[in-house]
């Protein structure tokens, strides 16, 4: 499977992980890149010294290429950018700000550069600041999400119409039929988090880990979208938030309920009630946890056997 994607970031099959804060560390990384996809330590949840200890350590598990992903609104951001570099970190995807910060820096330390964003408006200013390729990321995923509330099937063709550059589709994706659903309207790969998330090498607590897998339609919300649109499991903290909202709760309010740590809390630690609970809406078709290597085998023949089909019914007009 060769496209651009495959190419740029030399990598077997045009599948990425999502970098996810809690869930993506250095075993998840490199299993996924070890399966011939291109694993993401997620630095948004690391001190400066322990995204060095997840980078080397990668390094020690696989020979095939990882990168770093990283939220631009990261408080140590400028640490961050120089361990990355001194690490010899060969990709970097970027989210939650200006992709023109940040990539002419990378690209000269020969660092490939990609940009998550949730509208076409923002893929263009990526084309505009040199980045490498843009994933395009729709309202269905889990964690922090665009104020657009495009979904990704309307999203993906949108940016695809206004872009040159490779593009992922990201949002919703975690079966090799979203794959294919996603080439089919523009993507030359797809970023895959919350499967990802729900794995053997996933960092997340097992506690986390069960509560996904029995998740049904509906179980999670868009939330806190005065302060960050996030994707939330509904819990204790969840309803909180919405009823403090439902009150006419400020942004200020509603990150004094939020407080520090509250994705830490239920997503690492395991706090089910009081803990922000981020996951995808993908999880209600999630209903176990195997190996990241068993993963990306079942993407890959759900996808070839796809095209098949879609060969073999393909109507003649």
């Amino acid at each position: 499977m060769n496209n651009r994607i495959t190419s740029l970031f030399g990598i077997k099959y045009p599948i990425v992980a999502g970098g996810m804060v809690w869930c993506s560390g250095w075993r998840l990384a490199a299993a996924v890149s070890n399966a011939g996809g291109l694993g993401l330590i997620g630095a948004g949840s690391m001190h400066p010294e322990t995204l060095r200890e997840h980078i080397r350590k990668c390094k020690a598990a696989t020979d095939k290429p990882f990168g770093v992903n990283v939220p631009l609104m990261y408080p140590e951001i400028e640490t961050i950018m120089d361990i990355i570099i001194a690490e010899g970190v060969k990709v970097v995807f970027t989210s939650a700000g200006n992709p023109k910060t940040w990539t002419k820096t990378l690209k000269d330390n020969g660092i490939k550069v990609a940009h998550v964003v949730s509208s076409s408006k923002f893929a263009l200013k990526c084309e505009e600041a040199g980045v490498d390729a843009v994933v395009a990321e729709g309202f269905e995923a889990g964690g922090h999400n665009g104020r657009e509330e495009t979904t990704t099937m309307v999203l993906i063709p949108q940016v695809r119409k206004t872009l040159s550059l490779p593009l992922i589709a990201a949002g919703g994706i975690g079966t090799g039929a979203g794959m294919l659903a996603a080439m089919a309207l523009g993507a030359e790969g797809v970023q895959i988090g919350s499967r990802f998330a729900l794995t053997e090498e996933s960092s997340a607590s097992e506690e986390f880990k069960k509560l996904c897998i029995g998740l049904k339609e509906g179980d999670t919300m868009l939330s806190l979208k005065k302060v960050s649109p996030t994707r939330l499991i509904k819990n204790h903290f969840y309803n909180a938030v919405q009823d403090a909202e439902d009150k006419g709760a400020s942004a200020e309010e509603l990150r004094e309920i939020l407080g520090r740590g509250r994705a830490k809390k239920g997503i690492f630690e395991g706090d089910l009630e009081n803990g922000e609970l981020e996951i995808g809406q993908i999880a209600s078709l999630i209903e176990d946890l195997p190996s990241v290597q068993k993963v990306v085998e079942d993407i890959i023949a759900e996808y070839n056997a796809g095209i098949e089909k879609i060969l073999a019914e393909r109507p003649k007009f």
